[in-house]
């Protein structure tokens, strides 16, 4: 295989990788569709920064690389700040469709 062909191999594999995290990402979101609901019945706030830094934490701890630290924490950040989105505007409902505007 030349170098060409090793390139548009690997980013077949990307584009299949990218599916599968966007899958998970989606899946992600469903369930933080179902907690925000949850807490609304409970009258609690979406936004809970002990969990976050949890989550924070242990994603930083099984990281192995060769995604830095801090690019890690920037990356979850972003999907907490997305998760904290969702939850606020889907009203209470889990249909994930609503939650992105496109019911």
């Amino acid at each position: 295989m030349n170098d060409l062909e090793q390139i548009e191999s690997w980013r077949r594999r990307i584009d299949e990788l990218d599916a599968q995290i966007l899958e998970l990402l989606n899946e992600r979101s469903r369930c933080a569709l179902a907690i925000g609901a949850v807490k609304r019945r409970l009258a609690r706030e979406i936004y809970d920064p002990e969990r976050e830094a949890a989550i924070v934490r242990h994603v930083l701890e099984v990281n192995h690389g060769p995604l830095q630290d801090d690019a890690v924490k920037r990356l979850f950040e972003r999907i907490l700040d997305e998760s904290r989105r969702i939850e606020r505007v889907s009203g209470g409902s889990t249909d994930p469709a609503r939650a992105a505007g496109k019911a």
